[in-house]
């Protein structure tokens, strides 16, 4: 048992450095290559800060454990909404001020639903796996163009400046980008290990796991980058974390674990979980779209959002144990 152990907490660890280093070099390297701030926000910080759901759950599904590969992407949802814009809201109130944002709310919620009408039938086949690939794609050529087209965006305003506080050589960019990115994999790799093992120790379903600790593990990058640019005064950059790592854990982690290993989902993965990660979607749209003048969530919301992630969890933990 103390090995998992040490292999989860080395894993998390190690992760949360490689994922951070590697969001950094990529984001470097394209603007070297003269990608627009604004599409490097929209893009390639929604993959980076979603790579450790990718590596986890894609490994998972290769070693059979669609709990472990499903609980992780929707758990981590549910805590980059609730745990991550909790405690930033908390930390300074979340004004929304890029119009590009607002707009990918409701897709958020688009992409959501199709989630959840996919799974209805308990199965996640190919053919569901490919729709969401294919969502994914449609979202990523609307990214770019939207990108293009609007590059006075406030998010892009705000990642110009993001960049130029942590600017580095292309060398020195690609080398992080490349060591990021085989850490990650190294790191996910103990994380699952010591995930599952844990698991079967305890009789606690690998689900669980998936949805709690390793949910938890692979958003610390998330909670790192939001509570930092918070701090900073770039809510949008906060909000867009969250945003672009949700869009990338609904389309592109599910997909790749369902094109891997067609996954059978239990009940309380749909009924539950699925279910609170709408009701959470659609409240993050309530709260940050601002259908009557600017979005904002402020500490009351954020308190409110952070406490329903302590009732949801507290909830999981007491039925993994038979409690209730």
């Amino acid at each position: 048992m103390l090995l998992p152990i040490v292999a989860l907490v080395l894993g998390l660890i190690l992760l949360v450095w490689s994922a951070d280093k590697f969001v950094v070099g990529a984001s470097d390297t394209a603007a070297h290559f003269g990608m627009p701030p604004l599409l490097i926000g929209m893009i390639i910080v929604g993959f980076g800060t979603s790579a450790p759901e990718i590596v986890v759950s894609v490994l998972a599904a290769f070693q059979g454990n669609p709990g472990l590969a499903l609980g992780n992407a929707y758990g981590s949802n549910i805590t980059n909404i609730a745990l991550i814009l909790g405690v930033t809201a908390l930390i300074s109130p979340i004004a929304v001020q890029s119009q590009i944002l607002k707009r990918e709310l409701p897709i958020l919620i688009g992409a959501t639903l199709l989630t959840a009408i996919l799974l209805s039938n308990l199965m996640l086949a190919r053919s569901d796996a490919g729709i969401l690939l294919g969502a994914f794609g449609l979202f990523m050529a609307w990214s770019i163009w939207s990108g293009l087209k609007e590059r006075g965006d406030h998010l892009g305003k705000e990642m110009e400046d993001e960049l130029d506080s942590h600017h580095e050589s292309i060398g020195m960019a690609v080398v992080w980008t490349v060591v990021g990115l085989i850490l990650l994999v190294i790191s996910s790799r103990m994380l699952v290990w010591g995930a599952v093992e844990i698991a079967q120790s305890l009789g606690v379903s690998d689900l669980v796991i998936g949805l709690t600790v390793v949910a938890i593990g692979t958003s610390l990058p998330e909670l790192a980058s939001s509570v930092m640019a918070a701090r900073r005064g770039e809510h949008d950059i906060a909000l867009g974390n969250v945003i672009g790592s949700n869009m990338f854990n609904t389309l592109v982690v599910v997909g790749l674990a369902g094109v891997i290993h067609p996954l059978s989902l239990e009940k309380d993965l749909l009924y539950r979980d699925v279910t609170t990660m709408t009701v959470m979607t659609i409240a993050l749209v309530v709260l940050g779209y601002g259908f009557k003048g600017q979005g904002r969530i402020n500490r009351v919301e954020g308190g409110l959002l952070f406490t329903s992630y302590f009732v949801y969890t507290t909830y999981l933990v007491l039925d993994s144990l038979g409690i209730i």
